[in-house]
């Protein structure tokens, strides 16, 4: 469905239902008394279900890529705006495609919110998370939202509120496309949380909140959907509590790719004693990191432009230079561009040659087409660009370079210039020669490419082989595929360049391969 589509919808959906304001303090009051709300002071759920990957899809129309959350645990203080999160997940039955952080058996997610300050836990070390979530959003803003998205956090947080407004829509058969249907009444509540995020609760014609929705700033997405949906309430002590946790994450106006985590509740504590939430002093007192950029030349005219987890490439030719991968955000591409300025000085980055979709390897794109340089991808990734991530639409909540000076240079026919990949793809300026190379039976995603200079053998890829990290066997199939690829095309390797990682021989990357 396209932008215009979408536009008339809602006008359609306007049009045919009669929309009144309402008191929303009135309207808040009455389901805090059904919910039970008002004496709610902290609680307690358990549970299992399933966790989503955001950003790490398999194929651009496809889902999150799923693991099993056997254990599940969520401790909220709402006094002190605090909760404690312990998530148990592992592969289980679901299909081992798409991308994500890595791990084998069982992994133990513990993340905490209070006083404004997020960290991790790690045992028994509390651990500061290294980049904004998502590369978009603060760990400590996306927490607090958390909390406001449950049921009962949204209702204190929306009687708290200076700004919070009410609409009562009358929804006609499934029209909304929600979970509000047969003709039933549902009130929409509004207001604005943090001093910037839109939060919208759907309160059914039961007093039950069924769906709370906000948006968080994204480098693919823009303002990205952050939703709960909430079903199969009942009673716990005089609490009403739904059982069924459904949370999206995404846009799933361009893409279905949202269903980012469900959890089942098999067990509800009311006010239970909570523990402790003091915030660390080395969380306290840490300071956000920098970008950092350092560079190493691996072969004449070729600088490896690391200092992060995530790794550019930079390749001189005649009268122009190309940047391989753009990875994380805007904060990411505009130092190593600056570091591209000092290395080349007077060339102009004409190309960025884009890996795969994965957000954390296309979250920098849109800064280099801001500088009008031409995008190199995969062939099936272009509409999905065109259409979500290169989209002119305005990025209320962090506008970037290209939001902000698109119509300064916009292309008439296309929303940025893109070189699509289908088979082996050739830049060259008569001297140096670069191939872009589709990579076939990859489980990480389906359109992902490898980038190989033929004069001086070296091959650049991301996530098949990080060179200079212990190999651990789920990382096998990856560096197979890799490996098998390479024969495939005929490729004369003789030095490795990791997006992540460090350089290595090809010698060192197939003794790394068990026979």
């Amino acid at each position: 469905m396209n932008r215009l589509a979408v536009i008339s919808l809602c006008v359609s959906l306007c049009a045919a239902a009669t929309a009144s304001a309402q008191d929303a303090r009135s309207v808040l009051r009455a389901a805090a008394r059904t919910m039970g709300a008002t004496n709610l002071d902290s609680i307690e759920i358990s549970g299992s279900g399933w966790y989503g990957q955001v950003g790490q899809s398999y194929v651009l129309d496809g889902d999150w890529p799923r693991f099993e959350v056997f254990e599940y645990t969520r401790v909220i203080d709402y006094g002190e705006n605090a909760q404690r999160e312990d998530l148990h997940r592992r592969r289980g039955s679901y299909p081992a495609v798409g991308g994500g952080a890595p791990f084998a058996g069982d992994q133990l997610i513990t993340e905490i919110v209070s006083d404004g300050y997020a960290w991790n836990m790690q045992g028994d070390r509390a651990v500061v998370p290294g980049r904004p979530y998502m590369d978009g959003v603060s760990h400590a803003d996306f927490r607090q939202l958390d909390m406001m998205l449950t049921p009962h956090g949204f209702l204190k947080a929306a009687l708290d509120a200076d700004d919070a407004t009410a609409l009562s829509i009358p929804i006609a058969g499934e029209s909304n496309g929600g979970l509000s249907q047969d003709g039933r009444t549902v009130t929409v509540v509004s207001f604005t949380a943090l001093g910037k995020y839109k939060v919208n609760g759907t309160i059914n014609d039961q007093n039950l909140i069924e769906i709370v929705t906000t948006w968080v700033p994204n480098p693919v997405y823009g303002d990205m959907l952050f939703e709960q949906r909430y079903t199969q309430y009942e009673s716990f002590d005089g609490v009403m509590l739904p059982t069924v946790w459904h949370e999206h994450q995404g846009d799933p106006v361009y893409n279905p790719a949202h269903n980012s985590l469900e959890i089942r509740i098999s067990d509800v504590r009311i006010n239970p004693d909570v523990p402790d939430f003091d915030v660390p002093a080395d969380v306290r007192n840490a300071r956000a990191g920098g970008v950092n950029v350092d560079s190493q030349e691996v072969a004449d005219g070729v600088w490896r432009i690391a200092g992060g987890s995530h790794h550019s490439v930079l390749v001189e030719f005649d009268d122009f230079v190309a940047v391989v991968e753009a990875p994380l955000s805007e904060a990411r591409s505009l130092a190593v561009i600056e570091e591209v300025g000092r290395l080349v000085p007077g060339k102009p980055i004409r190309y960025v040659v884009n890996t795969h979709h994965h957000f954390d390897h296309s979250g920098g794109l849109r800064t280099y087409v801001a500088q009008a340089a031409t995008v190199i991808t995969h062939a099936g990734n272009v509409g999905f660009y065109e259409d979500v991530l290169f989209h002119p639409s305005q990025r209320t909540l962090a506008p970037d370079r290209l939001a902000q000076f698109y119509p300064m240079f916009a292309p008439s026919r296309r929303p940025a210039p893109i070189e699509p990949v289908h088979r082996q793809y050739v830049l060259s300026d008569g001297n140096r020669t670069m191939e872009i190379h589709p990579l076939r039976g990859n489980a990480h995603t389906q359109t992902m490419v490898l980038v190989y200079l033929p004069e001086e053998q070296i091959l650049m890829n991301a996530d098949m082989y990080n060179a200079g990290i212990p190999v651990q066997p789920f990382r096998l199939p990856n560096m197979r595929t890799l490996r098998d690829n390479i024969e495939r095309l005929g490729l004369d390797v003789e030095q490795h360049v990791s997006m992540h990682g460090q350089t290595a021989s090809h010698a060192d990357f197939l003794a790394a391969i068990p026979d």
